[in-house]
């Protein structure tokens, strides 16, 4: 099988590709600007170094020894509601789109929430520096489609994204994924159920259509519904490590 792309020095390509659109939409208001540095100083990591490790249980207080990660948490509606309603799990979450962090920091300074920690940045170096086995569960839902073919290299759901994942979640882990577009749709059912080390858990031909009770809708979701496009979800478990 062929080796990572790479440039003429030898740098790996493929994890200097990026992922995602903008980093900044709409200028933030003043109050904005003070929830995000307010919250930062609370809830904020810093982007881990290549090669860094990351021990998720130094970066809560008190201790947290469960943790769930979402990639690209949007405007921070899923996470936050997940946080509120799990507080034994320690959240982490990964999003470059600065408006979408102030968001979540809004979110989690009104309702008082202790077990986030956000990474304002790419998911891939945190997933990186992660130990082995260490999310019980992760999400990915609505990542940008990048629907132009020349960009389909830039989605997320990919063989080595997938393989990022499958080496930090623990064994029956659940993976989610979402999206409200149906190409990106095909392209997530070929490469995760291609994937050696996770089983989709449908359980039926409609298993897609179907929503959890913990899934909450989004803000996102209702104003894909508003344009006439639906959510489709995806539920995926991390099989079992060989054992010995």
């Amino acid at each position: 099988m062929a080796g990572p792309e790479t440039d003429p020095t030898g740098a790996d390509l493929e994890n200097r590709r990026i992922l995602y659109g903008r980093r900044q939409g709409r200028r933030l208001r003043t109050g904005q600007q003070t929830v995000l540095a307010e919250g930062l100083a609370r809830y904020g990591m810093e982007r881990p170094d290549a090669g860094a490790r990351v021990d998720p249980a130094a970066l809560f207080q008190p201790a947290i020894r469960r943790y769930w990660l979402e990639v690209g948490f949007g405007g921070g509606e899923h996470l936050a509601w997940q946080a509120a309603r799990n507080p034994e799990v320690g959240m982490l979450g990964a999003e470059p789109f600065v408006n979408g962090v102030a968001g979540l920091l809004a979110h989690l300074q009104r309702d008082g929430l202790a077990n986030v920690r956000v990474l304002p940045d790419d998911a891939r170096p945190l997933i990186d520096g992660l130990p082995d086995a260490a999310i019980e569960r992760a999400f990915v839902l609505h990542p940008d489609p990048w629907p132009k073919a020349r960009h389909h290299k830039r989605r997320f759901v990919q063989r080595s994204n997938l393989d990022r994942l499958a080496r930090v979640m623990a064994d029956g882990a659940e993976l989610r994924l979402a999206t409200d577009d149906l190409d990106y749709l095909d392209w997530m059912l070929e490469h995760a159920l291609d994937h050696p080390h996770f089983e989709w858990q449908a359980r039926g031909p409609e298993a897609w259509r179907e929503r959890p009770e913990d899934w909450p809708v989004t803000r996102y979701e209702e104003k894909a519904v508003r344009e006439g496009r639906r959510s489709w979800r995806i539920l995926l478990r991390r099989r079992a490590r060989p054992s010995g």
